[in-house]
């Protein structure tokens, strides 16, 4: 066991991991929720750890990144001590710490929802189980920085090997051996090595001590068996190098074009693109405004209504006023539902319960280095709270997810009032709900994406990426969850936010901009020759570090250069939302759906949770509104 005081760099981390089991010197902590950490020491040993912490004393939330979090915690369970324990045990067991060392073996169960820990006796070390999704990401990496086979006898049971074990070592130990065989079968080990080490590695050492125990003649290897084994092995590197996704060009991408960002769509502008009634008469020259400069600030407040899908563009200024009431009403009523629940009500509603409690818990630790959001007792971030809650009422089968206090604080900061925040969060949630899919599925999917798009422009990257354990991009998993917030400052995230609502100039604009990201840091992690570690910590260094409207000039470019190709497929056109090659009705990138009419209809059809029971008078709607607004 480690000391959890060590200065570590934190690798990966992920919330809502239950204690299952534990050695009676953490016996306290077991049926307790917590963080799990992978990190790696800042010492010159380099060595590498598996980290539990209670909720209750995780590292200040605000130093704390979440870029892999997905899956959220409840509050931590109190439990007493039992037996005689020294009076300073709790200020000395401050949390878990095992290092890469120890693990000998583990085990994954319950649908990925439950992890193992073995050592070398085949006593269990740690049970860690996984209650809001599953350790999908943890095993993946796990597999990145371990040396590990899957047991023949048990296909969940992962054998960890010797961490230090080279099998450059084993090569060289074939070239020494001057050992004589026939080239192919010669050919198969080296290749089945290399394709499955660890089940090789036997059947190898069997091969090797055949030819050791030859004569010295036998062994002799005449020239033409040599020239076999060096056209094998020639052969079988080529291999290696277009085997992790045939990424050779088959023909030239187009020249990159410059696209040069515009100034932001101006007050004038604005009011130029309505009409004496308030209708917006040309909607796509107003986006296109905004997809190349964004809004001026003081005119953000009314233009993300009509981004987020709170006001059809089609409204008159008339009809706004009407949606305005209409929508102030269904949020009380929702509010109401869940501040009404009482006690009774609240314990025997486990998921409810579960929920409010990660609301609390992410809110309190939400964007707190901002001016809206410091100090103690901050009515901002009471709100901020209640509009998460009410949201739970409105879509109970997405429900929280770690993240999503993330996309809110900007809306709220912004236009400072709960209804128009409520609603505006409902449209940015309506196009990112797939981020917080409980399987994690709509990340993969965009994961997957974002290499396709990748291999297309850059094969070379992709294919280093794949032979350096980081095709699987989970390095960019923050960036996609919350549309990079957590590496643009405000002004930068709000400006950003703007042109991807747009919808402009394709579908997942959002990838592209990660490929010019990519690009851009190409060079130093060649340079560096850097592995899946390195590349996640390279990655997460750019925080605050990237030019916003750098990025968005090169991603546009990149869009051009993919549409215009020849050799464009099918796959690539639909992740970026172009017509199919043999589809009968072509449409154009920059067209969008029909706005609906009525804001009734336009949310009829949004998922809402179903306590249509729940009667609350007019009277006790005024007055929570009255009480909601005397907080901002």
């Amino acid at each position: 066991m480690e000391d959890c005081l060590e200065d570590c760099e934190e690798i990966f981390s992920q919330d809502g991991v239950l204690l299952k089991q534990a050695p009676a010197t953490h016996i306290t902590f077991v049926n307790t929720i917590g963080t799990l950490y992978l990190s790696q020491s800042l010492n010159s040993n380099n060595k590498r750890f598996v980290e539990w912490k209670p909720n209750d004393i995780t590292v200040d939330s605000d130093i704390q990144d979440q870029e892999w979090a997905v899956v959220n915690t409840i509050q931590k369970r109190t439990r007493t001590l039992s037996g005689n324990y020294p009076a300073d045990y709790q200020n000395r067991i401050k949390c878990i710490k095992f290092s890469f060392e120890e693990i000998k073996s583990f085990r994954v169960a319950s649908k990925n929802r439950q992890i193992s820990f073995y050592d070398g006796k085949a006593d269990c070390l740690y049970i860690f189980g996984f209650q809001h999704g599953n350790c999908e990401m943890l095993l993946s990496i796990l597999k990145r920085m371990l040396k590990i086979s899957v047991s023949k006898r048990d296909k969940h049971l992962y054998i960890v090997y010797d961490a230090n074990f080279e099998f450059q070592q084993l090569d060289r130990s074939f070239a020494e051996l001057n050992i004589q065989h026939d080239s192919r079968t010669l050919w198969s080990v080296f290749k089945n090595l290399k394709d499955h080490p660890y089940e090789a590695t036997f059947e190898a050492f069997a091969k090797v001590t055949d030819y050791v125990y030859r004569s010295p003649e036998q062994r002799e290897i005449d020239d033409n068996v040599k020239e076999d084994l060096n056209r094998s092995l020639s052969e079988y590197e080529n291999t290696m190098t277009h085997s992790q996704g045939d990424y050779e060009v088959v023909a030239k991408i187009p020249e990159r074009k410059d696209f040069p960002r515009w100034d932001p769509l101006s007050v004038e502008q604005w009011r130029s693109h309505m009409n004496s009634e308030g209708i917006i008469e040309d909607v796509d020259s107003v986006k296109n405004l905004i997809f190349r400069g964004g809004v001026v600030p003081c005119l953000r407040s009314e233009v993300w209504k009509f981004l987020l899908d709170y006001y059809p563009w089609s409204s008159t200024e008339t009809e706004r006023q009407k949606i305005l009431a209409i929508k102030s009403d269904e949020y009380y009523n929702m509010k109401l539902q869940w501040k009404r629940m009482s006690k009774v009500q609240e314990e025997n509603f486990s998921d409810y319960r579960e929920r409010k409690s990660l609301i609390e818990k992410d809110v309190n630790r939400t964007d707190r280095n901002l001016v809206y959001f410091a100090g103690e007792d901050n009515p901002n971030l009471q709100t901020l709270n209640d509009i998460l809650m009410t949201y739970i009422m409105y879509n109970f089968d997405l429900g929280y997810v770690q993240g999503m206090s993330d996309l809110l604080s900007p809306i709220l900061m912004l236009l400072d009032n709960e209804v128009d925040s409520f609603w505006c969060f409902v449209g940015f949630m309506n196009k990112v709900s797939r981020n917080f899919d409980i399987d994690q599925a709509g990340m993969k999917d965009q994961l997957n994406n974002l290499h396709t798009l990748l291999a297309f422009v850059n094969p070379q990257l992709a294919n280093y990426l794949d032979t350096h354990d980081s095709g699987n991009m989970f390095f960019c998993f923050r960036w996609l969850l919350v549309w990079f917030k957590r590496e643009l400052s405000l002004e930068d995230v709000m400006r950003f936010w703007e042109v991807l609502w747009t919808g402009y100039p394709c579908e997942n604009f959002h990838l592209l901009v990660g490929v010019a990201i990519l690009e851009t840091e190409a060079q130093n992690i060649f340079q560096n020759n850097y592995g899946f570690t390195e590349i996640l910590k390279h990655i997460n260094d750019l925080n605050g570090n990237l030019d916003m409207a750098t990025m968005l000039n090169k991603a546009e470019g990149i869009y051009y250069q993919i549409k215009e190709s020849d050799h464009l497929t099918d796959n690539i056109r639909i992740i970026l939302g172009l017509p199919l090659l043999h589809s009968q009705t072509s449409y154009s990138s920059h067209e969008q759906s029909p706005f609906e009419d009525s804001v009734i209809s336009n949310n009829a059809s949004q998922p809402r949770c179903s306590l249509d029971n729940i009667r609350i008078s007019p009277d006790e709607v005024a007055y929570e509104r009255s009480i909601s607004s005397s907080f901002l």
